[in-house]
């Protein structure tokens, strides 16, 4: 009977020590080694905070709609081509934007693999680009260093195996060295590349002069993209002579069957004007000349720079313009005496 209300009371005692808060100082029992909650840090509402942060959005999408809407006239921002511009004003809202996407497309495959990147096949190295290179690091040092440089050596060796390979090294090389010197577009490269390809593989090389070939490639292929270059503006900066150049050219021609015509003297009209300062009108002018030089056989037999010449000194005599024929012989590397004789018959309008 002693023991109910001791019972009763212990109850009681627990009824009452799970009501106190935990600031009432009554010790609780907890695992051995956890720290007790700190009591002056309030206690945070989980619901509250779950609103707090459904109410207000992030500051990512704030500044997203503030950069996709026009200042002007809060319209739909497009981006094409590099540049940002509103769909319903035009304002050009940036523009010259770097593209930091893939810089080549593969058109064979845009389904499953729409971008490829490294650099395009050319045809202006013996092994079309698609050879591996051992590249230096200045954070190598000691036998590492020394055994890399080894393996570079032999790499090196290993990518030119004939003499073949070797000698369409050089002359692709002598190449590049003459579109550079002589400011020609890159395209034209590729294509002089290829037309050595075509005398190597038909056994023109033996006997002559790879300087020359190289010199006469990119002379025809300053032909067939229309460029206007001399055989005298293209030995000047080759290693090759006039002969050798001559005799290269001769064998692709006759062997290939190169396919060129007579150079026009319409071709070298652009050049001159410009290097004498000559008017729109007075190239106009002395076009209309050169095409009168041709049909009327004026042109037969001559160099096609004298005659381009002969046009551009009448051309420019006839409007008035202040035009010497030293200058215009100087233009064009050519003799007064040629100019002289060319400008007679255009102002005559008799045949040789």
């Amino acid at each position: 009977m002693s023991e109910a209300p001791s019972i009763r009371s212990g109850a009681a005692a627990t009824d009452s020590t799970d009501d106190r808060l935990p600031n009432d100082g009554v010790p609780t029992d907890r695992p051995h080694g956890d720290r007790p909650r700190d009591d002056r840090t309030p206690a945070t509402n989980p619901s509250r905070s779950r609103t707090t942060r459904s109410l207000v959005s992030p500051p990512s999408a704030l500044t997203h709609r503030h950069t996709d809407a026009c200042p002007e006239c809060d319209g739909r921002i497009e981006t094409t081509s590099g540049e940002r511009v509103c769909a319903e004003c035009g304002l050009v809202v940036e523009a010259d934007r770097i593209d930091h996407g893939p810089e080549w497309r593969s058109f064979d495959d845009d389904e499953t693999d729409p971008k490829r990147t490294g650099a395009p096949r050319t045809r202006s190295r013996h092994d079309r680009g698609l050879s591996t290179e051992i590249g230096r690091s200045t954070h190598v040092a000691g036998r590492k260093r020394r055994r890399l440089a080894r393996m570079r050596t032999q790499h090196n060796r290993a990518q030119i195996a004939t003499k073949r390979d070797r000698n369409r090294v050089y002359a692709y090389t002598e190449i590049r060295r003459l579109v550079g010197a002589l400011e020609l577009p890159t395209g034209l490269r590729e294509t002089a590349c290829s037309l050595f390809d075509s005398a190597q593989d038909a056994r023109l090389l033996r006997g002559r002069s790879i300087e020359g070939f190289a010199a006469a490639c990119v002379y025809v292929a300053c032909r067939t993209v229309d460029v206007p270059r001399t055989v005298t503006e293209v030995c000047a900066v080759a290693k090759a002579t006039e002969a050798e150049h001559r005799a290269a050219f001769d064998a692709m021609n006759r062997e290939l069957g190169l396919p060129i015509g007579p150079t026009a003297p319409a071709e070298y009209l652009p050049r001159l004007a410009s290097d004498l300062g000559c008017s729109a009108e007075t190239e106009a002018r002395a076009r209309d000349l050169a095409d009168r030089a041709v049909s009327e056989g004026i042109a037969n037999g001559r160099n096609p720079v004298g005659v381009a010449a002969a046009c551009v000194y009448t051309a420019a005599r006839q409007r008035g313009d202040d035009c010497t024929q030293a200058a215009v012989a100087a233009a064009a590397d050519v003799t007064p005496v040629t100019v002289r004789r060319t400008y007679l018959d255009l102002t005559r309008g008799d045949g040789p």
